[in-house]
């Protein structure tokens, strides 16, 4: 099997995809729009295999090769030899519509390109392409090297041979898989997490039980290993409402509709440990 990937968006998702696909021996393209953008994900991929080196869990020759591995661009032609490309930028059907159109173009034909949305149907991602059957779904989880789930997701057009290449790829960088057969908003695991954050949000809303009583309940009740709004502050309240949002959209189903008090956190900026309080206060 080839071993050249690209992955577009250099965040906390590109970049944790990247870190592992080098470790696994694959060589990385990792690119973004700025220079600031890529120092701050190779900066993190750095720390990342420093503290698996300190821990005794990757050999430092081993993390040095690695990171050789990997090379950065601002360049988006730099993707035209890669066997497969992983698209993990904002979660936004337009600015993923932009990436694919150009990316179509940019690609060798046998080219798998796969998208990290948590909550996009693959199909819309795929209307873009001139071979939609090439587009497929592989969802990482955060953070990427120490979350072992991938889940492939089957667009309404993507080939059987493009999703069992994106399986290899995934199970090549350590990865179990599961596969949505069927291309429905927020696939298996983003309905599932939506379900309870909402339902969660509400119990605290109406103030049935305290944010540390709800994920006491799920930690203990349900063998949960972090609560649903620890889980929230985690991802970022803003990323939660935003898929739970477009979920609710293309269902119409309830139990996806966010709660106000979660429109109100993310108006007031209270989104989590990366904002210092969310649900709680990090």
């Amino acid at each position: 099997m080839a071993r050249k990937l690209a992955v577009i968006g250099a965040g906390l998702m590109g970049s944790g995809i990247a870190q592992v696909s080098a470790q696994a021996g694959w060589d990385v393209v990792l690119r973004d729009v700025t220079d600031e953008a890529l120092a701050r994900g190779t900066d993190g991929i750095k720390a990342s295999y420093d503290k698996f080196v300190g821990k005794g869990k990757l050999a430092a020759d081993d993390a040095e090769a690695a990171l050789a591995r990997i090379t950065t661009t601002t360049d988006l032609d730099a993707v035209a030899d890669a066997d497969i490309v992983v698209e993990a930028v904002f979660e936004k059907l337009e600015v993923k519509h932009e990436i694919f159109r150009t990316l179509d173009k940019l690609v060798r034909d046998d080219a798998v390109l796969a998208s990290n949305t948590s909550a996009i149907p693959i199909t819309k991602i795929a209307a873009v392409a001139e071979r939609p059957e090439r587009v497929v779904g592989a969802h990482f989880f955060s953070p990427v090297p120490m979350m072992q789930l991938c889940e492939l997701v089957r667009g309404y057009k993507t080939s059987d041979e493009t999703l069992a290449r994106t399986r290899e790829f995934a199970e090549s960088v350590g990865k179990t898989c599961i596969v949505v057969n069927r291309d429905v908003a927020g696939f298996v695991t983003t309905r599932l997490i939506s379900a309870l954050v909402v339902e969660a949000a509400k119990l605290y809303e109406s103030g049935v039980a305290t944010a540390e009583d709800i994920d006491i309940a799920c930690k203990l009740g349900f063998g949960h290993a972090m609560g649903p709004l620890a889980t929230a502050d985690l991802t970022g309240v803003d990323i939660l409402l935003h898929a739970t949002s477009n979920i609710y959209t293309e269902s119409q189903d309830e139990k996806f509709a966010p709660p106000e008090l979660m429109r109100r956190m993310v108006d007031a900026g209270d989104i989590g440990r990366k904002s210092g309080q969310g649900f709680y206060k990090h």
